[in-house]
């Protein structure tokens, strides 16, 4: 992960977090749909275990991307620009076609922020996943459904957009979509070129001592990517499919440029000295994701049982090399004479292979049985080279590389079975069994961790799901599920790399992470398929976080204050959510609402002194603070004439204050406007994003021994988008057919 980026990643995800466990099937189960209120092009659906929101023809997707469709789906948000969250969970998972994105968190955000939202048949929301998905901690699915042809020839859409913040960004996509028989094939190519910018305030010491760090981090961004899907029709019960999903990133030059102010004071706060340096770093990175997938699909009988049977291959590489230059300043930040210069190679790469076999066996008394297994084998490895070198001194240090390798089996069976009691109660029990199996080896472990030459970790768990669902009345549902999950360590995670920030900042990964635990609860009721209530309850065990620890350094006769976010199992914490949502249509079709409005409360309990990669004793840093915030989301899309071919969207988020693991984070806002108009096949649309500039995070901390840290980053969301889409071709169009991805409990973790 590049480190501009990573810093961002670092403070989001707290709070916004996106998009990447695992699953090992994202599957239509034997649920009976209840009876769906259809908005005109528009329709949401409760299904026992999902929301379905079908937008194959709603004048919502024409002009969009395929992000700006998901902002807008009901139990969906975003306050970075990033990542999503549903309502109620820490992550949102993105399946396209029931398979898993093989994507990086950054690359997936592109891809979708690149996809004309009209190839998109429909979104499926899964708040809380069955046994026979293989999800992590609280995530939720978001399956986004591509369209198919359901007639020879061929279609397509074509578009390029022009965006403006900080920085002006460019981008173009092209689809196309064919079938000639039994042969049908999709596929997408796009492109992308920008500067990322984003301005961070970093402040953090006690009542001695105080650092504070001030500046820009711009990162050029070039991507190319995209996915070829085919199937053919064996027989009339047997289907092959091949899927290959690209994404290749370009980030030469990225720059972190930071003025340091270190001021220390006497115990009745008077200054006694400030010194200034300057951190000018340079980070180049290029990384490629490849992921093939090869799919059976057999139907056994006439009631819908079917055997499923994958095979996928995925790689991920990653070449990455940075600069840190340290300067002598003085208080108008005139450059002096370079005082401290690391130069560090961190590259990464992935190989995985991974097997899946799954049956449903429906009966004819509206009962079912699902059973499956799957096996995974990742390979990784983190070749890392680091040389500093001290010109007050003279003295240069080139450290040996350390050459870590991570090995790691996962083995998993389920079981599910499903009732339907009667018309209006139905049921889903299940258990999944994995068994992880990994070694972690580093040939230069640090001195104070030799253990750290071989780290082996073995997991053997027991995963139980339940679900209720009772339909009281044609206008009344209600619905309950638990489920217990674990939450693995990414890879980068693993991987004991130290990312300098400044010469007294940094970050730095752990691989004694240990795998969390999760247990959710939910509950949902839904009125007239319009209005929905949902209650959240889930409680993290061995929590896998950023700690900010602190402590005093003595450098060159001057005192400093470090700050250091060490990755670690830090304690436990408990989250709580209300969430009360409609979708609905008013005055005859004009205005379409979508809004949620929620609490949630979070309960934190962790503590950390130490660093487990080199045993360093820090302050203890702990949180055992509670809050409860209000959230409130709106989108709305207002038909502005009779013919239906001019659109306003008016959509506005709301995020109150709230108690996250490494501190509390400020209330966020953002109101985003945009014109849509329609003319023949071409969409003309602008879009303004963050009018208010309200959305900059803010995460102020406080501790009992009078620590504190402070940061503010502005990632310049306020701009003006603006997009043509064409469509050409037949646009007649089928649900496109679910293939499970074999790999789907891995791709993430190469976020």
């Amino acid at each position: 992960m590049k480190t501009p980026i990573l810093i961002a990643a670092l403070f989001f995800s707290g709070f916004a977090v996106a998009q990447q466990k695992t699953n090992d099937t994202i599957k239509s189960q034997n649920t009976k749909e209840i009876d769906a209120v259809t908005i005109k092009k528009q329709v949401l659906k409760k299904q026992s275990d999902r929301f379905v929101y079908d937008v194959a023809a709603s004048p919502v997707a024409k002009g969009n991307t395929t992000f700006d469709l998901l902002k807008q789906t009901p139990l969906l948000s975003t306050t970075d620009d990033k990542t999503l969250k549903i309502a109620g969970k820490n992550n949102a998972i993105v399946y396209i076609n029931g398979r898993k994105s093989n994507m990086d968190a950054e690359s997936l955000a592109s891809f979708l922020k690149n996809t004309p939202a009209e190839n998109i048949q429909k979104i499926e929301v899964i708040t809380l996943p069955g046994s026979e998905y293989q999800v992590e901690a609280s995530d939720g699915i978001i399956n986004i459904v591509l369209k198919k042809k359901m007639t020879d020839g061929l279609n397509g859409n074509f578009r390029m957009s022009n965006a403006q913040n900080k920085y002006n960004s460019t981008s173009s996509s092209a689809s196309l979509n064919y079938r000639k028989g039994k042969f049908g094939l999709n596929a997408n190519l796009t492109g992308s070129q920008e500067i990322e910018p984003q301005e961070y305030i970093i402040r953090n010491g006690n009542k001695h001592t105080v650092t504070e760090s001030v500046g820009p981090i711009d990162s050029p961004e070039k991507n190319l990517g995209g996915y070829i899907n085919m199937d053919y029709q064996l027989t009339e019960k047997s289907n092959l499919a091949l899927s290959w999903n690209t994404w290749a990133n370009n980030s030469k030059g990225a720059t972190i440029f930071l003025n340091n102010t270190y001021s220390n004071y006497d115990d009745n706060g008077n200054l006694i000295n400030r010194f200034y340096n300057l951190s000018r770093n340079v980070l180049n990175s290029r990384s490629y994701n490849n992921n093939f997938n090869l799919n059976y699909e057999l139907k056994t009988d006439e009631d819908g049982s079917k055997l499923n049977l994958n095979a996928a291959y995925l790689t991920y590489k990653r070449i990455q090399d940075s600069d840190n230059r340290t300067y002598a300043s003085d208080a108008n930040w005139n450059q002096a004479a370079l005082a401290n210069q690391i130069i560090q190679d961190t590259p990464q790469n992935i190989n995985n292979i991974s097997v899946m076999a799954d049956y449903i066996k429906k009966f004819k008394n509206d009962f079912s049985v699902s059973i499956g297994g799957n096996y995974n084998k990742t390979k990784t490895e983190n070749n890392t080279k680091y040389e500093s070198t001290n010109f007050a001194t003279n003295e240069a240090t080139k450290y040996k590389p350390n050459l870590f390798e991570y090995d790691e089996n996962i083995y998993s069976l389920y079981l599910t079975l499903e009732k339907k009691f009667s018309d209006k109660f139905s049921g889903k029990i299940g258990t999944r069994y994995e068994i992880t199996n990994s070694i972690g080896t580093s040939d230069n472990p640090p001195a104070e961790r030799p253990d750290m030459a071989r780290v082996e970790k073995n997991y053997n768990n027991i995963l139980p799901y339940l679900s209720l669902n009772y339909a009281i009345n044609d206008k009344n549902n209600i619905s309950y599920a638990f489920s217990s999950r674990m939450r693995r360590p990414s890879f980068w995670e693993l991987n004991p790399v130290r990312n300098i920030i400044t010469q007294d900042n940094y970050t730095q990964n752990n691989p004694f992470v240990k795998a969390s635990s999760i247990y959710n609860q939910e509950l949902t009721y839904m009125f007239n398929n319009s209005y929905f209530l949902i209650l959240n309850h889930s409680y993290f065990k061995d929590v896998i976080t950023m700690v900010p620890l602190q402590r005093d350094v003595i450098r060159d006769g001057n005192t400093y204050r470090q700050l250091a976010y060490i990755r670690s199992n830090y304690g436990d914490k408990q989250e709580m959510s209300a969430m009360l949502g409609m979708q609905k249509s008013f005055f005859n079709q004009y205005l379409t609402t979508n809004f949620n409005i929620g609490f949630q409360h979070n309960i934190n309990d962790g503590t950390l002194n130490t660093d487990p990669t080199t045993a360093e004793i820090f302050d203890t840093y702990t949180n055992t603070k509670k809050s409860t915030s209000l959230l409130i989301q709106t989108n709305n899309t207002i038909r502005l004439d009779k013919e239906k071919t001019w659109f306003v969207a008016v959509n506005f988020f709301y995020v109150d204050k709230q108690q996250i693991d490494f501190g509390q984070l400020q209330s966020l806002a953002g109101l985003d406007l945009s014109i849509k108009k329609l003319w023949h096949n071409w969409t003309f649309a602008v879009n303004v994003n963050d009018v208010l500039k309200t959305n900059i995070v803010k995460i102020k901390d406080e501790q009992a021994d009078g620590n504190f840290n402070y940061l503010s980053n502005d990632s310049f969301r306020r701009g003006l988008t603006a997009s043509v889409t064409y469509n050409f071709g037949n646009q007649k169009v089928q649900k496109a057919r679910k293939v499970d991805g074999a790999a789907d409990d891995i791709k993430s973790r190469t976020r």
